[in-house]
């Protein structure tokens, strides 16, 4: 992990604990053509990751999901399938609520996935869902669980 985004994160939760703000993020479960899934391993946190990130001021969802798809994993064009369900975090002092989408790539954009921001993100992978890594996060194999198992999620992180 680069130590200048561990700095920051420590910066970013004193922060938090003080001001304890509600946060609003979406991520996504991006599968391709062969039913893979798309994980990041962020610089700045261990284990691998649904791509996402926060929603701006004034930016919808949906427009958050396309900004740090382009931003994380070089993923331009894709399809909205449904909504995985909207989530409850408290972790690191903050009021936060996620949605999770489903989405799918086309055969042609599969090829393209890639670490877009390497000062963000150390690896971008294609994963079968039958063989996530090991060091999956425990809240994304809940989420690929849901995805599995067909559910709508919701409720805690």
């Amino acid at each position: 992990m680069a130590w200048h985004h561990r700095l920051a994160g420590r910066a970013a939760r004193l922060v938090w604990f003080v001001t304890r703000p509600r946060t609003f993020g979406v991520r996504a479960v991006v599968t391709d053509a062969a039913g893979r899934v798309a994980l990041v391993h962020h610089t700045y946190l261990r284990g691998w990751y649904l791509p996402g990130g926060g929603v701006k001021k004034g930016e919808g969802a949906a427009a958050a999901l396309a900004r740090e798809l382009a931003e994380e994993i070089a993923i331009a064009e894709f399809r909205i399938d449904r909504v995985l369900g909207v989530y409850h975090a408290r972790r690191e002092y903050k009021d936060d609520h996620v949605v999770v989408y489903v989405v799918s790539v086309p055969e042609d954009a599969e090829g393209s996935m890639r670490r877009a921001d390497a000062l963000e993100i150390a690896e971008a992978r294609w994963f079968a869902i039958d063989d996530l890594p090991e060091d999956i996060s425990p809240a994304t194999r809940r989420r690929l669980d849901e995805y599995r198992a067909g559910a709508v999620g919701g409720g805690t992180w």
